[in-house]
């Protein structure tokens, strides 16, 4: 799957979450709405309910409800339906706003009883209570309805009559496991009736009266209602989708423009890395992508131009080497090939001293081949060394005899500033191959009366070997140039500044690949100091005993 499909696959999911989110949080609102629709509901059939209630209470009739239904369907927006028990239409909200009468809903009906409930003071005696219910009621009557209450209630129901006949009902408790009645007693009822009255539940008996009074007073009262609400067929209360698909599609859609947008940012400098990485692979080593900014598609594009100008780097160095060694090779071949010639066509005699410059001359071709050679065995890790314990005091004494003559004759003085010997684990012709190629170099850098020192030292576990001369320097624009392949500072390339040019390049390599650095200081005519570092090697076992 290409990155652009990806990154769209990506943002996707995330458009795909918060559009689920918001739809969650949608339907989630809308839910608590329609609760608080239904909750508002309930409480408009309770307002409903309560002024019908108040309005039989006060009127004591239901002649002339309708002006309260009209204004409570106003008010409501329902529609409300008034009749009574036995179906007769009391008041209709739709024939009161003048549109035809629609089928009620089939919602259950709501009862609506206009009678009154009885208030029984607490803790009075129960023949005052009796006598504050029965006012309206024959004794007779009262003493019934009671006695069947305390029946209803599981009483033990005991009767006694009075001096009328009258009976009076009562419950079967011996008087004295009963607590003396509150207020005076009643002078009308025997003392121990009425200790027996006190004994009874006192919630139970005033249960018994107030059903006592709705039996009495229901002829006197208006008639229940019954009453509907809404319409049949009516579609409840549900979530608007609109809202909510409009809602989720707003948020797809930014998420999805969001993404292609994100997509184009990060795809265009992605795009450019591969053209320029094509244009690199069919020889184009020039091109680069533009970069801006700091984040990883900038490291990226940074990255891939560090790359291309070290290839391209790599290649101008391999077309350089190519011609230096074209030009290395053409003037002694040419040279070589003209005297041969001459001497072939009897044009120049063989004199020995002739003899000796061609001879020298091919010696210095084949130097020159040689150090090809080794400097690509060392690059590839193919050269061989032959490690051993090397005492590099003893190696720079013997590089000061080995080229203590051609220091003599060039008038520059030669020394040795080793105080102590310092042992590493090297191979010693290799090192001596490093070391002779900075002294040489030194001594032809080095005026008559100038000096060449051979310095050594120690620091921490590192050996420190320095070739320090007072020559003419080396400019600071030159040095990151001085380990190249054929360089020399000389521009003109002349064989009397130099060698082949490629002793500093395989110096660098051997002293690498003993673990070391080479580094080298400079300054305009005062002299140049190269710096070989080299890891310590360990005491043997014969120098600890």
């Amino acid at each position: 799957m290409s990155f652009r499909l990806r990154v769209l696959g990506l943002l996707m999911l995330v458009a795909m979450a918060a559009t689920a989110a918001t739809a969650w949080l949608t339907l989630r609102q809308a839910n608590r709405q329609v609760r608080e629709s239904v909750t508002a509901g309930r409480q408009e059939v309770s307002r409903i309910t309560g002024d019908l209630r108040a309005y039989g209470l006060a009127h004591g009739t239901w002649e002339g409800l309708s002006p309260t239904v009209r204004r409570l369907a106003e008010d409501t927006g329902q529609r409300i339906r008034v009749a009574t028990e036995n179906d007769v239409l009391l008041a209709d909200s739709d024939a009161l706003q003048g549109r035809a009468p629609r089928p009620v809903s089939d919602q259950p009906p709501v009862l609506v009883d206009p009678r009154p409930l009885v208030r029984i003071p607490a803790g009075q005696p129960p023949r005052t209570s009796m006598k504050l219910t029965a006012t309206a009621i024959a004794q007779y009557r009262a003493e019934a309805a009671y006695a069947a209450c305390l029946t209803r209630a599981g009483a033990e129901v005991t009767a006694r009559p009075d001096d009328t006949g009258v009976p009076r009902a009562g419950t079967a408790r011996r008087p004295e496991q009963c607590k003396q009645p509150k207020g005076e007693p009643d002078p009308q009822t025997p003392k121990d009736l009425e200790v027996i009255r006190a004994c009874e539940p006192e919630q139970q008996f005033i249960t018994c009266l107030q059903r006592v009074f709705k039996e009495r007073v229901g002829s006197a009262a208006p008639p229940r209602l019954v009453i509907r609400l809404g319409v049949r067929d009516e579609s409840p209360p549900t979530l608007a989708a609109a809202p909510t698909m409009a809602v989720a599609g707003g948020v797809a859609l930014a998420a999805v423009l969001g993404a292609l947008f994100l997509s184009r940012a990060v795809l265009r400098p992605v795009r450019a890395m591969t053209l320029a990485a094509g244009g690199l692979g069919e020889g184009d080593l020039g091109r680069r992508v533009p970069v801006s900014g700091r984040d990883e598609i900038a490291q990226l594009g940074r990255a891939f131009n560090r790359m291309a100008e070290s290839i391209q780097a790599g290649e101008q160095r391999q077309r350089r080497l190519t011609g230096d060694i074209a030009h290395e090779l053409r003037t002694p071949l040419a040279n070589l090939r003209g005297y041969l010639e001459a001497l072939r066509d009897g044009v120049v005699e063989p004199t020995p001293e002739l003899l000796d410059s061609l001879h020298e001359e091919a010696l210095l071709q084949q130097r020159i081949v040689d150090d090809l050679q080794d400097l690509a065995l060392a690059e590839a890790g193919a050269l061989t060394y032959h490690r051993v314990r090397v005492d590099l005091r003893e190696l720079l004494e013997a590089a000061g005899t080995a080229h203590r003559a051609q220091a003599d004759a060039a008038g520059v003085a030669l020394r040795l500033e080793a105080p102590r010997p310092v042992d590493v684990m090297a191979d010693a012709d290799r090192l001596r191959q490093v070391v002779g190629n900075l002294v040489g170099n030194a001594l032809r850098a080095t005026a008559p009366g100038g000096t060449v020192a051979l310095v050594l030292g120690r620091h921490g576990d590192c050996a420190l070997m320095k070739v320090r001369d007072t020559g003419s320097g080396i400019p600071a624009e030159d040095l990151p140039h001085l380990f190249d392949r054929f360089w020399r500072a000389d521009a003109a390339r002349g064989r009397a500044t130099g060698g082949s040019g490629l002793g500093l390049s395989i110096a660098r390599q051997i002293v690498t690949d003993h673990e070391g650095t080479i580094d080298v200081e400079s300054a305009v005519g005062v002299g140049t100091t190269f710096t070989v570092t080299l890891p310590v090697a360990r005491p043997s076992p014969a120098d600890a005993g």
